[in-house]
């Protein structure tokens, strides 16, 4: 009667979760290191300021377009957010800009490569969407990175985009100009989600946006949740560059695609005004900062190390491999304390992973790593 793809999350919980959940029951204080919720990390906001742009006279006036309010086009454009008016289409979110990029780009069966470790999100936009993931492998040598000719031997006769993730989460690894060159030199359109792209941590010099650098077809992803620390306000946005004939093309299909949902609320009309707002995106990243300068100083001395983050709100946390991850993130729920396991972003199996968000509140994430530390010793 229902649809398999329709059958996204169900199935029996896994044991993090099903741990999590019993916990929580029992009533013992548990340390929240997964915080991925910004209006509720206990940071500074302009509240005046945020409910004002949200009360424009203009929110009042109904006129559908399918790439978006023109004013907020135009401010994305004049903060260097977008390469031109006509190249950026608004959507609710970046999930739903990934769901109209599925489509735009691939047909039933069809194939997207996608990072790994990366967020999961994308195996049930890709469930929803009728198409298969192709994982390609990153690796950490002092950064992470994924291998171009082992890339190559990925591309099929299927594959349709390839997908990054700058920086991505949760590593935390920027693309570089290079990176972004061997991924253009595959002749295959480019989906690159940039949304952590405003908080650097130990970024490299460069970290160009992938409009600018475009040799093919390239949609670059972003938006008000990370970008602004407003999921609320549920407003993406899709670039689009490369050669003109390509851009052409792309962007009156994808008019098509949009027009059918219209899905961008009257927040767009807030955009502009929000785009000058600061307060709560500063907090995080000097946060992060500290955060990861304290996750750094605590596992001196223990059996877990943290590699380089260039940029994002999470850090990965490798520990030894005596256990799986899972059982590591496992004893860590026991002794109060929740930390994603590594194999939730498809970090290698005979490695041992756990991701610490680091926009916890602070007084939280110093007594949680303090405690997965004593765990790692």
């Amino acid at each position: 009667m229902l649809s398999d793809r329709s059958a996204v999350g169900e199935g029996e919980l896994n044991a993090w979760t099903r741990a999590t959940r019993a916990k929580r029951a029992s009533g013992e204080p548990l340390l929240d290191l997964t915080v991925s919720n910004p209006t509720k990390a206990g940071l500074p906001y302009d509240d005046e300021a945020i409910l004002a742009a949200l009360a424009t006279p203009s929110t009042l006036v109904y006129e559908p377009d399918p790439r978006g309010w023109l004013e907020a086009r135009e401010a994305l454009v004049a903060a260097g957010l977008a390469p031109h008016v006509d190249q950026v289409f608004l959507t609710a979110s970046t999930s739903e800009a990934y769901a109209h990029l599925f489509t735009l780009l691939a047909d039933p069966g069809d194939e997207i490569l996608v990072p790994a470790p990366s967020y999961p999100l994308l195996a049930h936009l890709a469930h929803l969407a009728g198409v298969a993931l192709v994982p390609y492998a990153c690796r950490y040598d002092g950064r992470w990175s994924f291998d171009a000719a082992e890339l190559y031997e990925s591309v099929s006769d299927r594959t349709r985009a390839i997908v990054a993730v700058s920086p991505n989460h949760p590593t935390g690894a920027y693309l570089d100009a290079d990176q972004l060159e061997a991924l253009a030199s595959f002749e295959v359109p480019l989906i690159v989600d940039e949304v952590f792209h405003a908080y650097p941590l130990e970024a490299p010099a460069s970290t160009p946006r992938a409009f600018e650098r475009a040799e093919g077809l390239v949609f670059a992803l972003d938006g008000a949740s990370k970008r602004l620390a407003l999921p609320q306000v549920k407003l993406g946005w899709i670039s689009i560059a490369g050669p003109d004939a390509m851009v052409k093309a792309a962007t009156e299909r994808l008019e098509g695609i949009v027009d059918t949902y219209l899905s961008p609320s009257t927040t767009q009309h807030a955009l502009p005004a929000l785009l000058a707002l600061d307060a709560a995106p500063r907090a995080i990243r000097e946060r992060a900062a500290a955060h990861l300068a304290a996750l750094r100083a605590v596992c001196a001395g223990t059996a877990m190390t943290s590699p380089r983050v260039e940029g994002g709100w999470y850090a990965p946390v490798r520990l030894p491999a005596t256990k799986t991850d899972e059982a590591w993130a496992l004893a860590l729920v026991e002794a109060g304390v929740l930390c994603h396991p590594g194999y939730f972003y498809d970090f290698p199996d005979d490695e041992a992973w756990v991701v610490v968000s680091l926009l916890t509140p602070p007084e939280d994430f110093a007594r949680g790593i303090d405690q997965l530390a004593r765990l790692a010793r």
